[in-house]
């Protein structure tokens, strides 16, 4: 059947099914930590992106696997019984991580006191265990969203999507919201409504090579310069206004007799507002050497715009906060420091990120999620896949 209204009934169905099925999340989700999959070695992505596919099959979509030039390749699924003419709502999530091979030997898959521990655990193989789930209880009680759901798992996310982007941008033209399950801010678990966008630049400095004993003013330090250089970047920082520079790297030089003829740093740029996104970029790259005969090279961009809110953005956060205090949960919105698929969706589509799992240290040794959490953020996502398209509140408050 076709549910246009989420009822309090049918909010209590989707909960009380997704309890009863919380053993086999557990073991499913165990399955996919323990096929580790890092980022940059695409062979290594073919476990997992298996298991994600029979469980999408056998749960009534049709999944098509998108090959990868340099990665392990990407997933589309969507709806066996899909009716046409229908919107659409996008599901994005990544099975990729940040670990290498081998990391379980001494970052182990450990179940303790309520919380699994283990590598990609949190960001984010929980929160496509989430979706599954959540697909699989609108299944089970025959309930057709009238917002057709279509999920998208890319393999890249954590080297910054270059490969998939241009697939989550046609999949996003036309859509009438997107849930990224990236995980939740903290353990709070926070939904993260605003995303800093991210920049990468390198800035090369080049000098003169001279003899620093023997004539040293025939030379330009190229580490002079970048000396100057770093100082400007990070007189850049405005935390007030949401902007920071980071130089994470340096390296120059070739022996501590040589003028240094060349030198490099690697810098982070985060955003809050693409107004100031475009500002800093053009102030990063027509930097200006204060050394005489150096000279600057810098490249870069803001590779992953901000995620900033706007009213349909602010519309999808107060449907999900509503959804959550049915099911008993009193959410909160925070903005997050890193990027994701959802600053590129946002340009496209109101996007609401985070709803994935609820733990704590992605992209550290004590990486966890509370087990607890699996079976209420899978009903809160699965109550929102039914709610109506977002242009019916603009049109409740026309009228």
């Amino acid at each position: 059947m076709t549910t246009p209204t989420l009822t309090p009934s049918m909010t209590q169905w989707l909960l009380d099914y997704l309890h009863s099925r919380h053993g086999e999340m557990v073991d499913l989700l165990k399955q996919l930590v323990l096929a580790e999959s890092p980022s940059t070695i695409p062979t290594a992505q073919k476990t997992v992106l298996s298991l994600l596919k029979n469980a999408l099959l056998s749960r009534d979509y049709r999944v098509r696997y998108l090959k990868g030039q340099n990665t392990g390749g990407h997933l589309l699924a969507v709806p066996k019984q899909r009716i046409k003419g229908q919107p659409r709502q996008l599901l994005l999530g990544h099975c990729d991580t940040v670990w290498p091979l081998g990391t379980l030997e001494t970052m182990p898959l450990v179940q303790r006191n309520g919380k699994l521990y283990g590598p990609g655990v949190y960001d984010m193989k929980a929160g496509l265990i989430q979706t599954i789930f959540a697909l699989e209880s609108l299944l089970y009680h025959d309930l057709t969203p009238t917002v057709t759901p279509i999920f998208l798992i890319n393999s890249d996310e954590e080297i910054g999507s270059k490969e998939s982007t241009p697939y989550i941008r046609r999949l996003v033209q036309g859509c009438d919201r997107v849930f990224v399950m990236e995980p939740s801010l903290g353990e709070r678990g926070q939904l993260k409504t605003r995303r800093k966008g991210v920049g990468r630049f390198t800035v090369k400095v080049v000098g003169k090579a001279a003899h620093a004993g023997l004539e040293p003013e025939k030379g330009a330090s190229a580490i002079l310069e970048l000396s100057f250089v770093i100082q400007q970047l990070f007189a850049l920082n405005d935390p007030e206004h949401g902007i920071t520079i980071n130089v994470g790297t340096i390296n120059g030089g070739i022996r501590s007799n040589v003028i240094a003829p060349e030198s490099t740093a690697v810098v982070d740029v985060r955003v809050l507002r693409q107004e100031d996104a475009e500002k800093i970029e053009q102030k990063i790259l027509n930097l200006q050497p204060t050394t005489p005969d150096t000279q600057l090279i810098v490249t870069g961009k803001i590779g992953r715009p901000p995620m900033e809110k706007t009213p349909d953005s602010e519309r999808l956060w107060q449907r999900a906060y509503q959804r959550g205090c049915e099911l008993g949960l009193t959410l909160t919105e925070a903005i997050a420091g890193g990027g994701s698929d959802g600053n590129t969706t946002n340009l496209y589509a109101p996007t609401l990120d985070g709803l994935g799992a609820v733990g704590d240290a992605a992209h550290s040794p004590g990486e966890f999620i509370y087990l607890d959490s699996l079976v209420e953020r899978s009903a809160l996502l699965a109550s929102l896949l039914l709610d109506p398209p977002l242009v019916s509140d603009q049109l409740s408050m026309k009228g």
